[in-house]
């Protein structure tokens, strides 16, 4: 099934107004699925011959290939964009380079200095559950309008809403119908794609201790990232862990959040806050593939979090309007989950792994009010059914409303 991409509608107009597109993202996200809805001239540089072409003599194979094209997988030959950058300066035709890679190259600042005024940078994330469902509203915008009252929400048991978090949102998986082929998939995942990505963008001298790494921060998702202790565990020094945490970002599997603290006067939490972006993935690195583990596992509060988290940044990525997500947390114990800024307003957004919602769940909510004068409103995320007022622009939300 080719699922809508709520980016495409970006990515069209990006093809508008710039002679480079750069469509980024984790492996095996959809890019090249979505590049090649756009056109059907394609490149990859995952064929050794055209690899072996490119990296000898970037400025003739850019000048000798037809335009407009797709060029898949653009890490590889990062000589390339001073060759796109030359061939743009000659003759400036918006449109003509849609490229894609699984690592962010922008964080490079020579990289990015190259083409500077002359790309667009797009980030594609697994598949939201308003995606799976073929929906293009964007939840944020809803929580922002608080026009509650005439939303419609899907009916969906709790069952069918923890087999998604356990699916996550590479869109492969959604194909796959048992626990064993699920399994091997997300095996194969990570040692295929983000051990070799890591090793082709970093300098990763022991591949042993970098997974040992990577397979404990699976149970630190949605906790804040203590390097010290993370350092300790892995047999790591703390430099080894900033270069390996780095990478994980570069090759989009995880994501750091930091702390709220505009306007507050209240002492505050300075560290961030690890995520993992796909919630599959954190649920096969923690030996959860059915319904029942899920259920039993000492982690069940981290991965509904960390789903969560996921959904709000892809809402974050294809919003028209831009937003910011922090946490919040003071040194006196009085913590959030999600802070949304957009413009001069906040919300504040809960998570609860419960059917039932109380009045104590908001109590943090209500302190963070006093405290500030723009919360526009807060919100516990629950896996009841019904939305319920808890006070002025207070509610309890039923999870469905991100499927």
């Amino acid at each position: 099934m080719l699922y809508p991409r709520i980016i495409s509608s970006q990515l069209s107009a990006a093809m508008k107004h710039f002679p480079v597109v750069l469509l980024t993202g984790a492996r095996q996200v959809g890019k090249s699925t979505l590049a090649l809805r756009v056109m059907d001239n394609y490149i990859t540089l995952d064929d050794i011959a055209t690899y072996s072409s490119a990296k000898a003599d970037p400025r003739s194979f850019i000048q000798g290939i037809k335009k407009p094209v797709v060029i898949d997988e653009v890490q590889k030959a990062p000589e390339l964009l001073n060759a796109i950058k030359f061939d743009v300066d000659k003759k400036r035709v918006n449109g003509s380079f849609l490229l894609t890679g699984s690592t962010n190259i922008v964080a490079y600042k020579d990289i990015a200095d190259t083409l500077a005024g002359r790309i667009a940078v797009l980030e594609l994330l697994p598949l939201s559950c308003k995606e799976i469902a073929t929906k293009s509203e964007n939840v944020i915008d809803i929580l922002f309008s608080g026009n509650l009252e005439n939303i419609s929400l899907p009916v969906l048991d709790t069952k069918r809403m923890i087999n998604q978090i356990i699916n996550g949102g590479y869109p492969e998986v959604q194909k796959i119908d048992t626990s064993m082929g699920k399994y091997l998939w997300f095996s194969s995942y990570i040692r295929t794609y983000i051990e070799r990505d890591v090793r082709d963008i970093g300098e990763l001298r022991n591949l042993d201790k970098f997974i040992r790494m990577y397979n404990m921060l699976g149970p630190r998702s949605g906790n804040i990232l203590n390097k010290s202790d993370i350092a300790r565990d892995a047999g790591i020094e703390m430099k080894t862990l900033d270069n390996y945490l780095n990478l994980l970002e570069l090759v989009y599997q995880i994501h750091v959040l930091m702390p709220y603290s505009r306007n507050i006067s209240k002492r505050f939490i300075k560290t961030g806050k690890l995520f993992f972006t796909d919630s599959g993935i954190l649920s096969h690195l923690l030996g959860i593939s059915i319904h029942e583990d899920f259920m039993t596992s000492h982690y069940k509060g981290s991965i509904f979090e960390t789903f969560i988290f996921s959904e709000i940044l892809k809402a974050k990525k294809y919003s028209d309007k831009p937003f910011n997500i922090f946490f919040y947390r003071t040194l006196d114990r009085k913590e959030i989950d999600f802070i949304i800024e957009r413009g001069k307003n906040i919300i504040a957004i809960e998570a609860k792994f419960s059917k039932t919602v109380t009045k104590e769940d908001f109590k943090h909510i209500v302190a963070l009010k006093g405290s500030v004068n723009n919360l526009k409103a807060g919100y516990v995320l629950y896996t009841g059914e019904q939305l319920l007022p808890f006070g002025n622009n207070l509610f309890a939300l039923p999870l469905s409303i991100l499927f």
